[in-house]
């Protein structure tokens, strides 16, 4: 069963810590300084809670003309909220971080 790309993909993770993961190569260990290590830009997103690795690969690939050469993903638990003496949870998530080929970005603010 296929679903449609903006079914799978609900909304980009825009935080201090996604920006992060967009513009920095990850952790470069010391006997590395001296080489280039390949820029490989990662974005998160909100995605459908039965959504699959594979799925969520198509989508983004065919939403923002990119090549995803890794997905991570993990269920996110709500968390409770009081309001006054009443005790709620926010509802469950799953989010996905996107790993893009070298080179190429998803311009998450919409920007020209």
């Amino acid at each position: 069963m296929s679903r449609a790309a903006h079914e799978i993909l609900i909304r980009p993770i825009v935080t201090e810590e996604t920006s992060r993961l967009q513009f920095n190569p990850g952790r470069i260990r010391k006997r590395h300084e001296d080489k280039d290590i390949p820029v490989r830009p990662r974005v998160a997103f909100v995605v459908n809670r039965d959504a699959t690795k594979v799925e969520i690969r198509r989508a983004v690939e065919s939403m923002f003309d990119v090549h995803v050469t890794a997905v991570n993903t993990m269920n996110m638990l709500g968390k409770e909220r009081r309001v006054g003496r009443h005790i709620g949870r926010r509802p469950s998530w799953k989010k996905a971080i996107v790993t893009l080929a070298e080179g190429e970005m998803i311009d998450v603010f919409g920007g020209e």
